[in-house]
């Protein structure tokens, strides 16, 4: 079929799945991640490359075994999956590559805020605990943010008993640190 009668846009074909969710890494930095969420990937990784692939590609063997291709459901949609899951394949082995697994709970027993310490503040809304891990394994609504995240920057390198002031699009926020402890992130 003529690609001048399909809906499709290339220009976010070489983009892997997930850049766009994802901030991009410093530059020149490692992807520091928790050993969970390397475990995580890993384990993505593992399922689509060695499962999901062959099982598609085998799909897409047979669907073009039978003939015309043009008007093939299976043939279409398998090229297509295949081309999704490529793509996370690439993206997943990228940041794979670049990692750098810390490990919280192997950390000697301090007061103040690195990565992986998992933090307990406090102010005017509340009291609220966050675990700092990687970019890929961060998770606003179960309490784990990225080291790269306005709400890490302002923490790291604090200490017990400080308090932080973090810009905020609702204005400035003052957070007591109450609690840092170093312990496994799930």
């Amino acid at each position: 079929m003529n690609k001048a009668f399909v809906k499709e846009n290339d220009a976010g074909e070489d983009m892997d799945e997930g850049e766009a969710d994802v901030p991009a890494l410093p530059a020149g930095g490692k992807n520091y991640m928790t050993p969970a969420g390397h475990a995580r990937m890993v384990a993505e990784f593992d399922q689509l490359w060695r499962v999901e692939r062959p099982k598609l590609v085998e799909t897409i063997s047979w669907a073009a075994s039978n003939g015309d291709r043009s008007e093939n459901g299976d043939y279409i949609y398998g090229k297509k999956r295949l081309r999704e899951i490529d793509r996370r394949i690439r993206y997943l082995s990228k940041r794979l590559e670049n990692a750098e697994v810390v490990d919280p709970a192997a950390r000697e027993a301090t007061d103040q805020v690195f990565f992986g310490a998992t933090v307990t503040v406090e102010d005017v809304e509340g009291s609220h605990t966050y675990s700092i891990v990687g970019l890929d394994e961060a998770d606003a609504g179960c309490g784990r943010i990225a080291w790269t995240s306005p709400m890490a920057r302002a923490l790291l390198k604090a200490r017990e008993g400080d308090t932080v002031l973090l810009q905020t699009p609702g204005g400035r926020r003052e957070l007591y640190i109450a609690e840092v402890a170093y312990r496994p992130i799930e």
